[in-house]
């Protein structure tokens, strides 16, 4: 079997294509821990599935994991049942996926935020802190205190990348500016707590903070409530949550996990289906940061325009987001 490659690791590595033979597409989705509906990460891909069946016509099967052990068992059975391709959300779905995925060669399977090295899996990882960056810097422009906070769901390094981005947007807006960080906990029931996220996030604005960003999936939805009720600023994440409390969410971090399940059921529609892996960031259209009727009045024209300019710098160049993945660390 080949080996699991880290994150860090396999950005040397080639995307490469499979030569697959035709056949009917029967698309499945495997989410992680949370639910389809956490209103964040997993019912991202619901929305990317949801969308190609609706442009496409063509049916898709998931299921909600409830437990670590109910992950291989949910893929092979997908496998078995001649669901074609299988689409797994989460790194913790990749020692299940390396496995299942070696023992269906002929099927075609893909995994969001890790790599497997397998020639008919699809690798997606985005780049976190690019968009973690962009609104650091709308929570420093928006905060009247200069002290803002960020609520991760698993310590782990992928959350710090989250969390290292956002603090570089903050101090470049306001080099003064101070962060508070907790994270939620060290499981996967980290992911599903609302109930201390808002207790974390209570903590942090009675310490001050105005804005707080949240990288916890279902958690933050208790990050955001307490943010209203404090009367407060809260940032959503992956999905665009601002809808969730209007006039009291700055903007959402959107990680396009909808994007990426729409392409991997395409290409298997079209036959144009690559293995390997690939890395969206603000130039890819990967990560942005969300502005419609619930937020508008939240930002003014000022900080549209930094953004703009961060953004367009970022895609540049000019300024690079130092990823935290790549050594664990994030500059002072």
């Amino acid at each position: 079997m080949k080996k699991l490659l880290t994150i860090g690791t396999a950005l040397a590595g080639l995307a490469f294509t499979v030569a697959t033979a035709a056949a009917e597409t029967k698309p499945a989705v495997l989410y992680d821990l949370g639910g389809r509906f956490d209103k964040s990460f997993n019912e991202a891909a619901y929305t990317g599935a949801e969308k190609f069946k609706q442009d496409y016509g063509i049916e898709y099967r998931d299921f909600e994991i409830q437990n670590d052990s109910q992950r291989e068992q949910a893929l092979r059975n997908f496998a078995k049942r001649g669901m074609n391709p299988i689409v797994a959300i989460g790194f913790s779905q990749a020692n299940a996926v390396e496995k299942v995925a070696a023992e269906f060669p002929d099927t075609q399977f893909a995994i969001v935020d890790m790599v497997v090295d397998l020639p008919n899996v699809r690798s997606i990882l985005f780049k976190e802190h690019e968009g973690s960056y962009i609104v650091g810097l709308l929570a420093a422009m928006a905060s009247e205190t200069g002290k803002v906070g960020f609520v991760g769901g698993m310590d782990i390094p992928l959350i710090s990348k989250f969390a290292c981005g956002y603090k570089q947007g903050v101090a470049a807006a306001n080099p003064d500016a101070e962060v508070f960080e907790n994270m939620t906990g060290t499981t996967g029931a980290a992911w599903n707590d609302p109930v201390k996220g808002g207790e974390l996030a209570k903590s942090q604005f009675d310490r001050g903070a105005d804005v707080v960003y949240h990288a916890a999936g279902g958690t933050g939805i208790g990050v955001l409530q307490a943010a209203a009720d404090a009367g407060k600023l809260g940032i959503g994440v992956d999905s665009n949550q601002n809808g969730l409390h209007p006039g009291s969410v700055l903007t959402s971090m959107l990680k396009r996990v909808d994007i990426a399940v729409y392409q991997a059921f395409e290409d298997a529609e079209n036959d144009s289906w690559s293995s390997g892996f690939e890395v969206l960031g603000l130039k890819e259209g990967g990560v942005d940061w969300a502005l419609d009727d619930n937020n508008a009045e939240l930002v003014n024209d000022e900080m549209k325009a930094a953004v703009e300019q961060a953004s367009q710098q970022i895609i540049s160049g000019e300024i690079v987001v130092h990823d935290y993945m790549s050594d664990e660390s994030c500059p002072n």
